[in-house]
């Protein structure tokens, strides 16, 4: 749960993409969009993703978004995690097509992450 300020505004959960090679995939909803474009969802993810490799086994964590919402991309970028696959055409919404965008990050690139904000802090 993703709580301001006393107010429930969404969820983060995730969901095993394939245990064995210990990939989880990640995901968020922000219930309003007056939550929209304030950093609560970067903050969120940075702490469920911070919380996730701390606690279990992970090689790698990503998610799935769509080239229609760039919101959700910037944030994987200010997380440090890369672009790994576009997917042409996937989505359809309102009458156009969209790409699938999936992101990740490895455990040695969040390692290095939280390196270099203990270095800054």
């Amino acid at each position: 749960m993703i709580e301001v300020q006393g107010t429930v505004r969404g969820i983060v959960s995730y969901y095993w993409e394939h245990e064995p090679s210990r990939w989880l995939e990640i995901g968020i909803v922000l219930h309003e969009a007056g939550s929209w474009g304030r950093g609560i969802g970067t903050r969120a993810l940075r702490l469920w993703i911070d919380r996730l490799f701390t606690t279990l086994p992970l090689v790698r964590i990503g998610y799935s978004t769509w080239s229609g919402n760039a919101r959700m991309i910037r944030v994987g970028d200010k997380l440090g995690m890369q672009t790994e696959a576009r997917i042409r055409k996937a989505r359809y919404y309102d009458g156009q097509y969209y790409d699938s965008v999936r992101m990740g990050m490895l455990r040695e690139e969040w390692e290095a992450n939280r390196q270099d904000s203990d270095v800054r802090s």
